[in-house]
Parts: structure tokens; C-alpha cells; sequence
């Protein structure tokens, strides 16, 4: 019975925000909570099908996953086909594209189905939107020693959740990482539509072993190989981490 009741509440969960209880994408729960971080659970709200002619190239969509089998939106373009159906929203989980069900998917295999749609083809979205339950509750402000410039600058511990293994107390990132990691976010959403902060990490953490951007490439191919990085992005990424670094 408990676990029936444990497996219930993870399908009702979407995803997580650390210290704010509203829709908000750029704070996301990632692989790293502080020790004094809040985290907020949206679950499930009302499932809708949504009908787009794909008259461009490019759907506006950012697309990114939770690492527990739901890929949902995380930002639309201004101007974009999406932003102007106005019934698609950010934090909108992507459930299925044409009656095929894309739960389970990494958010890069959903952009990419979603690439290779054929131009002129009208397809549906069968979408879950979180539930709005905290809408009317503002935020309560936080001291400046909560603040995440403190956090960052002060070298504190955090906690960092692994898909498998027990989760470790380590240091957080220094500037110079946290930098490079944000160019090489850019770079990802740049060249591959998505956006990811801990792929973006792994990124900057082999770079840091090599010497050369050849090097660079091979240990790319060795470790995530299925991503077929193109050399021209390997090469960006190379010198947005060495200009972070210098």
C-alpha cells in the first residue's frame, strides 16, 4: 500500500521549482539544492489537445525534461507560431504529438520529433497543464543572506541528487564554472533547440581534462557520443570555456 500510495503522488508530479511556488522556468530543480533551498511540487491540472500548422520551419518551442520521463516547455518565442496560439503556455508537459506518447522521451528526442515534422503539416499536441493552485499567494521575501548571490559567492555546501547512488554533499561550482556553463547553455540552445544545465556541466567538466580542442572532441564522442556534436559547435564551445576561464 505505500508504495501505491508513493507511486500515485510521482505521477501527479510534474516537476519541481526551488523557492518559488510559481510556474518559473528558469527555476527549475536541478541536480543541486542549497541546504536552505524551498521546493515547491506542481502536479498535474487539465489535459488539453491543441491542433498547430507547422507554416514555418521553427515552432518557437524551448524543450527540456524533468529526468523523470516528462518533457515540457520552457520557453516560446515571442512572434513564433506557438506564441501566437495563446493555448500553449511555459511549464505546459508535452504528452503526446499526433496520438504517440512521448512520456519517457528526453526533452532533445521530443525537439527533434518535433523538428522533423513536415512544413505545411497540421499535427496535435496533447498537453498537461500544471495545476495554478498557489496563483493567488505572493511570494514571501527573503533576507539577504538567503539571497543566491550569497549562496554562489560564499563557497556553501549543497546537496546534489544522482539518478543512481546515494546523494552527496559537495561544493558549489565556482563562478568561473557557473560562467562557462551558462555559455555553453546558450551554445545548446543555439545550435540544438534545447536548453540544459547539467548536459551543459558535463560539457565544461571534460573540457577541463583536455588540452586541446581536438582532445576536447574525442572525449565528447567517448562520452556522449550520441548527441553527434557538429565540429563547428565543439569548437564554440572550446572557446566560450577558455574565455570564461581567462
Amino acid at each position: 500500500m505505500r508504495n501505491k500510495i508513493k507511486l500515485n503522488a510521482e505521477r501527479k508530479i510534474l516537476f519541481c521549482t526551488l523557492n518559488t511556488h510559481k510556474v518559473d522556468m528558469q527555476k527549475l530543480l536541478g541536480g543541486q539544492i542549497g541546504l536552505e533551498d524551498f521546493i515547491f511540487a506542481h502536479v498535474r491540472g487539465e489535459t488539453k489537445e491543441v491542433e498547430i500548422t507547422k507554416t514555418e520551419d521553427a515552432l518557437g518551442l524551448t524543450i527540456t525534461d524533468n529526468g523523470a520521463g516528462y518533457a515540457f516547455i520552457k520557453r516560446i518565442k515571442e512572434g513564433s507560431i506557438t506564441d501566437r496560439l495563446k493555448s500553449v503556455n511555459v511549464g505546459d508537459i508535452i504528452e503526446a504529438i499526433n496520438d504517440q506518447t512521448i512520456v519517457g522521451c528526453r526533452h532533445y528526442e521530443v525537439a527533434k520529433m518535433l523538428r522533423e515534422l513536415p512544413k505545411s503539416e497540421t499535427f496535435t499536441l496533447r498537453l498537461v497543464h500544471p495545476k495554478r493552485a498557489f496563483d493567488m499567494i505572493g511570494q514571501r521575501g527573503r533576507s539577504s543572506k538567503c539571497s543566491t548571490e550569497t549562496k554562489v559567492s560564499s563557497g556553501r555546501e549543497t546537496l546534489r541528487l544522482r539518478n543512481k547512488g546515494m546523494a552527496t554533499v559537495e561544493e558549489v561550482p565556482s563562478e568561473v564554472e557557473e560562467e562557462a556553463s551558462c555559455k555553453v547553455d546558450d551554445l545548446l540552445e543555439s545550435y540544438m533547440g534545447i536548453r540544459d544545465v547539467d548536459l551543459a556541466s558535463t560539457l565544461v567538466e571534460i573540457a577541463k581534462e583536455k588540452q586541446n580542442p581536438e582532445e576536447f572532441g574525442r572525449g565528447l564522442d567517448s562520452v556522449l557520443g550520441e548527441f553527434a556534436f557538429p565540429s563547428e559547435f565543439v569548437l564554440e564551445v572550446w572557446d566560450a570555456i577558455h574565455q570564461a576561464e581567462n
